[in-house]
C-alpha cells in the first residue's frame, strides 16, 4: 500500500465524522428541517402574537363600552356558540375545498374584521351590537379555519414528524401569548385597544400572503406493510398535490365515521373528562392557592408560571415522538390525574408547585399525542369533519366545564374537588382498560372458535 493511501484511509473516519449529519429523528425541532414548515412556524409566530393582544384587550374593550361585566361574558359566549354549533359543517368544508384556498380565505376574512374592529375603535363608532356582530362572524369563520390550519401545518411535513409540528405550535402559541400580553398592555397604556386589533388584523393578511407560496410534503416512498393505520393513511397522500376529497362529503358523515371509530370515542371520552374534571387549573388552582392554601395573588403567578414553563417543557418533549397512540394518550391523563390528586392534597405552596410542574408537563405532552392521532388517524379525506366533530364536542365541554367546577368547589371546596375529579379520570381510565381487555378476549375466543371450526 502506498503512503498516500494509507494517509487517505486513515483520514476517512475522522472525515466522515466531521461531515456527518447530525441524527434528527428524535428532534423536537426536525419539522423545521422542511422549508415550507419554517415559512409557516414563522407567519404563525407573528398570527400568535396579535392574537393574544387583541385576546387580553378584548374583556377590557366590552368592558369600557358597557361597564358590564354580563356584557363582557356575553360576548365571549357569542364568539364561542358558532363552534358549538356549526362544527360539523366547518369540517366539511375543509374536506370539500382545497386546504390552502380554505386558509388563505378564511385568514383573510379574520383580517379584515381585525381592522374592521380597529377602525372602528380608532373612530369611536363601536357599539355593542357592532362588536357581537363582529365576535360572532370571528367565531363562524374560526369553525373554518381551526381544523383547516391545522391540517395544512401536518400536510408540509411526513407523518413521523407531525408531532414535531404540533409540538413546535405549541411552543409558537406560548411564546406569542407571553409576547402579546406584554405588548397589548403597552399598547393599552399608550393608545388604548385599537393597535392590539390592528396588529392581529395585518398578522392574519400576514399569514394569508404566505400560504400561497407553501409546498406540501411529498412522500419518497409507500409506508412499509407492517406500518401503523394512521401512518399508512396520511404516507399515502400524495403531498405534491391537494389532497383528494369526496365530490359531495355530508357534514354527518364526520359523526358517523368518528362514532365508528372506537379509538377515537376513547380519546373524545378520556380528553373530555380530563378537560372537565382535571384541567381547568387557572381555575382550581386560583382558589386552591389563594383559599384553602391562604395564598396571595403573588404567590398564584408563580403557580402560573410554574403552568407556563412546564408546558413548553412538554411541547419540547413531545416533539420527540413519532406516531403516538390513544394507548399513550390515555397513559399520560392516568398520571396526570394522579398527579392531580397530590395536587389536592398539597400541604403547603412549595408542595404544590413541585406537583404542579410535572402535570403540566403531562398535559402538553398529552394534548400533542392526542393531537397527532387525530390528525392522522382518519384518511385525508375525512379529516376536517373529525377535526369538526372534536371541535363542536370541545367546545361543549370548553363551556360546561369552568360553571361545574365552580360548583363543586362552591359545594365540597377545591382540595375535594382536585382529588375527586382526579380519581374520576383515573376510574374512567381502569374502565376503558378493562372493557378493552375483555373486548381482546372475546376476539380472541371467536377467532379460536373459527379456527376449530375449520
Amino acid at each position: 500500500m502506498h503512503l498516500p493511501d494509507l494517509r487517505v484511509r486513515l483520514r476517512a473516519p475522522r472525515t466522515a465524522l466531521l461531515h456527518r449529519r447530525p441524527d434528527t429523528g428524535r428532534s423536537p425541532w426536525r419539522a423545521l428541517r422542511h422549508p415550507a414548515m419554517r415559512w409557516w412556524t414563522g407567519a404563525n409566530a407573528v398570527s400568535s402574537t396579535g392574537t393574544w393582544m387583541q385576546m387580553t384587550v378584548q374583556n377590557l374593550l366590552v368592558l369600557q363600552i358597557t361597564g358590564s361585566p354580563a356584557a363582557t361574558g356575553l360576548s365571549l359566549a357569542v364568539q364561542a356558540a358558532p363552534g358549538l354549533l356549526l362544527g360539523l359543517a366547518g369540517g366539511a368544508v375543509v374536506d370539500r375545498w382545497p386546504r390552502k384556498v380554505v386558509v388563505a380565505t378564511s385568514q383573510t376574512v379574520l383580517g379584515v374584521v381585525g381592522l374592521t374592529t380597529a377602525a372602528l375603535v380608532g373612530l369611536d363608532l363601536l357599539t355593542l351590537p357592532l362588536l357581537l356582530a363582529l365576535s360572532a362572524l370571528t367565531g363562524v369563520v374560526a369553525t373554518i379555519d381551526g381544523p383547516a390550519t391545522a391540517l395544512l401545518g401536518n400536510d408540509l411535513v411526513p407523518v413521523d414528524d407531525v408531532p414535531s409540528a404540533i409540538g413546535i405550535g405549541s411552543v409558537v402559541n406560548s411564546a406569542g401569548r407571553l409576547v402579546g400580553v406584554a405588548l397589548a398592555g403597552a399598547a393599552l397604556a399608550v393608545a388604548g385597544p385599537a393597535p392590539a386589533y390592528l396588529v392581529n388584523g395585518c398578522s392574519f393578511l400576514m399569514v394569508a400572503a404566505v400560504v400561497p407560496f407553501l409546498r406540501l410534503h411529498r412522500p419518497a416512498a409507500a409506508a412499509p406493510a407492517d406500518a401503523p393505520a394512521p401512518g399508512r393513511a396520511a404516507l399515502q397522500e400524495d403531498a405534491g398535490q391537494e389532497h383528494p376529497r369526496e365530490e359531495n362529503p355530508a357534514p354527518t358523515g364526520g359523526l358517523r365515521y368518528f362514532c365508528g371509530r372506537p379509538r377515537l370515542v376513547a380519546l373524545l371520552v378520556v380528553t373530555a373528562v380530563s378537560a372537565v374534571l382535571g384541567r381547568n387549573y387557572t381555575l382550581t388552582l386560583t382558589v386552591l392557592v389563594t383559599g384553602a392554601l391562604a395564598g396571595s395573588a403573588q404567590d398564584f403567578a408563580t403557580v402560573a408560571s410554574v403552568l407556563a414553563v412546564g408546558g413548553i417543557v412538554g411541547a419540547f418533549l413531545a416533539g420527540r415522538l413519532r406516531r403516538p397512540s390513544v394507548r399513550l394518550v390515555t397513559a399520560l391523563a392516568a398520571a396526570g390525574a394522579a398527579l392531580q390528586v397530590a395536587a389536592g392534597l398539597s400541604p403547603t405552596l412549595l408542595v404544590l408547585v413541585v406537583v404542579v410542574a410535572p402535570m403540566a408537563v403531562l398535559e402538553s405532552l398529552s394534548d400533542t399525542a392526542g393531537a397527532t392521532v387525530l390528525q392522522t388517524d382518519p384518511p385525508p379525506a375525512m379529516r376536517g369533519r373529525v377535526l369538526g366533530v372534536w371541535r363542536s364536542a370541545s367546545t361543549a365541554w370548553a363551556l360546561a366545564g369552568p360553571p361545574l367546577l365552580g360548583l363543586l368547589m362552591e359545594v365540597v371546596g377545591p382540595r375535594a374537588t382536585l382529588v375527586g375529579g382526579g380519581l374520576a379520570v383515573l376510574a374512567v381510565v381502569a374502565a376503558g382498560a378493562l372493557h378493552q381487555r375483555r373486548s381482546a378476549a372475546r376476539r380472541h375466543a371467536r377467532a379460536r372458535e373459527l379456527a376449530l371450526a375449520a
